[in-house]
């Protein structure tokens, strides 16, 4: 090898490392940007909060200014030849269309807010989307996509550095409509603008083209996932740091090591003999109703009804779900019938819930003592779960490969055996997910159940569904065992979705502490639905790998 050829390959190395590190440098500065607007958003700090002298707002002027002549400084050093990229001919039609649209609104709120042209609007969004759009089209890719989003950083970091939007900034668009203030337009704008520079930098990273388009498309599907991910325990944390303070208040506890011969015990209200050492738990909240005299006021009727109705509901949905998966699947022949089945569950799965609940008003209620019952909650709420596992249930059935089927109909086992022992087995994992979906709704749902099924929101006992005693019942001919107390399906139920809502409008004592504290028992309730149904799914996927 020449000494010229040694030379001219340590100079292409020193470009492609200064161009990673510079590009690394702009994904991480707009990342952080945007992360900053999130934590704006979110009241984790404000705009006035001040660090070496300058406030959250001046570092958003500052580094988006900064970000914008880097980017723009990348491009036209990668256009003239300076550092060594691969870009395309153009940035492709869908980068156009992108920045076209953010043009496009640039231009209108200039043209009406900025300039005060509140008519003729339209005409300079048209102006700023073709100038936008044609600025990332016409030009070679490293131009088309670092002029457009750099040339927006730098206008977004001069328009907060200038003063144009500031913190106390406020655009009303119409007289007497929505008031947008700076306090949240400029974390937004910030979020953004982040995410936007972010990814180019993510090209510029790349060397443009093909392995450019890559780098980006993996950082925004990456900044999405964690951002998906981080607003779930945003979410999650908020209502723990709000409700765990009035959730966990008056918790008792303790051990008796002298025996006892009455001990009271809340939940239902009686005395129970104890004999020998007791260890008791006291938990108020949880295990008490609303009631004048109970020193605090707890959701333990509204715990037992949401349990109870989630728990019809799925035994009324699932056997006829995967029963109706079934016949179409492995029975039916494929014609207009199944396509009718398919399009009618998909319809039904999207249905709004209160339409639910208005068929359960009309249909139901006249037909099960005409009042409010938890038996109408659970019919409404499975019908509201039933297309789901429908649907799940076939998409299970169809995965299991026809191998299996062939190779049982090979040993000379009949069609409903193998079905049964081989194809139901091998997907059950899949029904079970669509099981832990439908639950998730359901279980949350407030509308059906606030029309066919509660009436106190504020009951001070549970509901008793099991049969007071243990007994066979004759009708003849049959003599069956009666376990559930018939009467108490026909009477009205609290449900935790709905008291949340009670709590909410009307209130009961300090209501905002216990509505949080019940919208985090909630929030339990359904996590526990989900993990037994994670769990059931995972013993099948042992067994299924057995």
């Amino acid at each position: 090898m020449s000494l010229d050829t040694q030379t001219g390959d340590a100079l292409v190395d020193d470009e492609s490392s200064l161009l990673a590190y510079v590009s690394s440098a702009v994904t991480a500065v707009a990342l952080g940007l945007a992360v900053a607007g999130i934590a704006t958003i979110f009241g984790v700090f404000d705009l006035t909060t001040t660090v070496s002298g300058l406030s959250a707002f001046d570092y958003f002027g500052i580094g988006f200014v900064g970000l914008g002549v880097v980017l723009v400084g990348i491009g036209v050093a990668s256009r003239i030849g300076v550092i060594d990229t691969k870009p395309d001919r153009t940035a492709g039609a869908l980068p156009a269309a992108v920045f076209g649209l953010i043009g496009f609104v640039v231009g209108s709120l200039i043209g009406s807010s900025t300039l005060g042209f509140s008519t003729f609007w339209p005409v300079f969004g048209i102006i700023g989307g073709v100038s936008l759009a044609a600025a990332t089209l016409l030009p070679r890719e490293d131009l088309g996509v670092t002029i457009p989003a750099g040339g927006l950083a730098l206008f977004g970091g001069l328009t907060f550095l200038s003063g144009l939007i500031t913190p106390s900034w406020t655009w009303e668009p119409i007289a007497g409509s929505a008031t947008y203030t700076g306090t949240f337009v400029i974390p937004f704008l910030a979020l953004f603008l982040g995410l936007l520079t972010a990814w180019v930098g993510a090209e510029a990273y790349g060397g443009f083209g093909t392995r450019g388009r890559q780098m980006g498309a993996y950082l925004l599907i990456g900044a999405n996932a964690v951002g998906m991910l981080s607003l779930l325990v945003i979410l999650v944390a908020f209502v723990v740091s709000k409700g765990f303070a009035p959730m966990t208040r008056g918790i008792r506890f303790g051990l008796f090591w002298e025996p006892l011969t009455w001990f009271y015990f809340p939940p239902i209200d009686k005395y129970v003999v104890i004999e020998g050492p007791l260890v008791w738990f006291y938990w108020p909240f949880v295990m008490e109703g609303v009631a004048l005299m109970t020193e605090i006021n707890g959701i333990f009727p509204a715990i037992v009804g949401t349990v109870w109705v989630v728990f019809g509901a799925v035994v009324f949905a699932i056997p006829l779900g995967v029963g109706a998966a079934v016949f179409l699947t492995e029975y039916a022949e494929r014609g207009w019938f199944t396509k009718l089945v398919e399009i009618s569950t998909d319809g039904l799965w999207s249905t709004p819930s209160i339409v639910y609940g208005l068929f359960g008003l009309a249909f139901l209620v006249p037909r099960l003592g005409n009042t409010t019952s938890l038996l109408s909650g659970m019919l409404v709420l499975g019908f509201m779960m039933l297309p789901l596992v429908v649907i799940t249930s076939r998409e299970a059935l169809k995965s299991v490969p026809d191998d299996y089927r062939d190779a049982s109909a090979a040993l000379g086992v009949g069609k409903w055996e193998t079905i049964k022992s081989v194809v139901l087995p091998a997907a059950m994992p899949g029904v079970i997910t669509g099981a832990i979906l439908g639950i998730g709704r359901i279980a949350g749902e407030t509308a059906p159940i606030l029309l066919v099924m509660v009436s106190d929101p504020f009951p001070s006992r549970a509901t008793d569904v099991f049969a007071p005693e243990f007994a066979f019942v004759s009708d003849f001919p049959f003599v069956h065992a009666q376990v559930i107390d018939p009467n108490a399906l026909l009477q009205p139920t609290s449900a935790l979705p709905y008291q949340l809502y009670a709590i909410i409008t009307a209130g009961v004592g300090q209501r905002e502490s216990f509505a949080w504290g019940t919208a985090l028992v909630l929030l339990l309730v359904v996590l526990s639905f989900y993990v037994i149904g994670i769990g059931s799914r995972m013993y099948f996927r042992r067994k299924l790998e057995q």
